[in-house]
């Protein structure tokens, strides 16, 4: 490891094969947790590259717990995280938004580690038990168009690192890889990124898989549309830049979609969206990135027709409802 450290401190770059094999011994418990704080930080001081990151997704996914799940053909709606606003938990709100919408999802979450709350402890707080048992998730995905993948159980590298990048607490490529290695592997994604090369770097990937997929990117660093400023989508063939005017919304301030300084807080704000009591500026921001995920599902769709969708899921309270069986099933 000593070598390998020395050669990426001189900007030297790995090959997919060597990528590979680091993350293997990672996991094998024959780095120093030192060590492996050191070769993350390197990733915060240069772009990652295409080949290192195809290989280090190549080693979680080698090492995954299979999950099939394709006879739903279902959509994960995630963000990196790494991008320092500390939202309350946007995506895993759309998601039940999108289920109440009647498509089926397969979130692949973890707690978090830049922000207080992600989607496992989200989840966690409402009394949710993780498990890997595909009865299970096929039942949960099957009655309630959501089943919960919580990243560390399917995949040990993921738990393997947990201590470090939470002792860190800054962004890093495991943010990078989570996205690329929900287990289920499913074919559509909505993806939301902190900056504008990662944008560019998971549309080249995703195009390569042939998958459905939406990258976004709000322009004043959101890992997801939160109609603070205009937003980026790339998809398999078009990419534009988006106001929120543009798309009927107004624009909100950053301290509208603060989650608070406690889990409590956040998945209170979680609670108030689905129920339908929250903030107008809560309750926009789920919906619209809802909505752009019923559109990797329904391409042929309108933007103003997705969103009426996606508010018609909050509104009607279905997607509370199932957010409700979920529990039921999944605790």
């Amino acid at each position: 490891m000593k070598q390998i450290l020395y050669r990426l401190f001189e900007h030297q770059y790995l090959g997919r094969d060597e990528a590979r094999e680091i993350l293997q011994n990672m996991v094998q418990g024959k780095f120093t947790e030192a060590q492996i704080a050191s070769l993350i930080t390197v990733f915060l001081m240069r772009s990652i590259s295409v080949e290192e990151l195809a290989g280090f997704r190549d080693a979680l996914l080698d090492m995954r717990v299979v999950t099939d799940l394709s006879e739903y053909d279902p959509i994960d709606i995630v963000g990196t995280g790494g991008d320092g606003k500390n939202t309350f938990n946007i995506s895993t709100a759309a998601c039940f938004v999108v289920a109440g919408a009647g498509y089926k999802v397969a979130k692949h979450g973890n707690y978090g580690a830049t922000s207080v709350s992600g989607a496992s402890n989200v989840m966690e707080h409402h009394g949710v038990k993780f498990t890997t048992e595909i009865d299970r998730l096929r039942r949960s995905i099957g009655e309630t168009n959501m089943a919960y993948l919580h990243a560390p159980i399917f995949n040990p590298a993921l738990k393997a690192v947990a201590g470090v990048r939470k002792s860190l607490g800054v962004r890093n490529f495991f943010n990078m890889l989570g996205p690329l290695v929900n287990p289920a592997m499913p074919k559509n994604q909505l993806l939301g990124v902190y900056n504008l090369p990662l944008l560019r770097l998971y549309s080249y990937s995703f195009q390569e898989s042939g998958n459905h997929f939406a990258v976004v990117h709000s322009l004043d660093g959101y890992d997801e549309i939160s109609l603070t400023d205009s937003f980026k989508v790339i998809t398999g063939n078009n990419e534009h830049i988006y106001s929120p005017e543009e798309i009927g919304f107004t624009r909100n301030v950053e301290s509208d979609l603060f989650g608070g300084d406690t889990v409590e807080k956040a998945a209170a704000i979680f609670d108030r969206v689905l129920s339908g009591t929250a903030s107008v500026a809560q309750t926009n921001c789920v919906i619209v990135n809802a909505a752009f995920a019923i559109r990797v599902l329904c391409p042929e769709k309108t933007i103003a027709s997705s969103i009426e969708e996606a508010r018609e899921s909050l509104i009607s309270g279905k997607a509370m409802q199932k957010f409700r069986k979920f529990v039921e099933l999944n605790s």
